[in-house]
């Protein structure tokens, strides 16, 4: 496809190319707000965990499909810290940022805030990194886009990704060294003990 003057589409940057055929660049990050409601609280009187997951996944998987083009699953949801209570009537913003891309997956880092929607003062209430999977129509992992760091802070977070992924497998392999051992028959001492 060419542009002005002969000029071929893929002979400029990215984004141009992408505002002349009149699509969209591709949205790295994402922000979710709205209110918490009377039915997300817990017995406590507060937000129930159990909906800021939901939300975290929800923010999560608007930022991967974005990223990709393509319908993701979530695989893995690490290092979920619930640093604050949540009240109903606040104002709940969750950012969710590509920090990593591999070959068929992706790492989101998310941050949960609440804030009274009168105040311009807002904390930190949680944060996780969610793995996603591409999927193409047919179900199987598709190739992602990549994402690439381009400042400390990105060269930071995609470190921060891959160390978590590396913990992860540590993990994955204890816990099944674990369950070998749980899973094998009791040898039993000749005496029947």
């Amino acid at each position: 496809m060419y542009g002005c003057q002969g000029t071929r589409f893929s002979d400029l940057p990215y984004s141009l190319a992408l505002a002349r055929e009149g699509a969209v660049e591709r949205q790295r990050g994402v922000t979710l707000r709205f209110l918490a409601e009377p039915g997300d609280v817990n017995f406590g009187g507060k937000v129930h965990g159990g909906a800021v997951m939901k939300w975290i996944d929800q923010a999560g998987y608007t930022c991967a499909a974005g990223w990709t083009g393509t319908y993701c699953v979530t695989v893995y949801l690490g290092g979920l810290h619930f640093l604050g209570p949540i009240y109903v009537g606040e104002l709940v913003e969750l950012h969710a940022l590509v920090i990593r891309t591999g070959r068929t997956s992706l790492d989101v880092s998310l941050d949960v805030y609440a804030s009274d929607p009168k105040s311009r003062e807002r904390r930190r209430t949680g944060h996780c990194v969610i793995v996603f999977v591409a999927l193409d129509q047919a179900g199987r992992p598709s190739a992602v886009p990549p994402w690439q760091p381009v400042d400390e802070l990105d060269l930071a977070l995609e470190s921060y990704a891959k160390r978590l992924g590396e913990l992860r497998q540590q993990m994955d392999t204890e816990m099944e060294r674990r369950l070998g051992i749980l899973a094998q028959p009791t040898v039993r001492a000749a005496d029947g003990r």
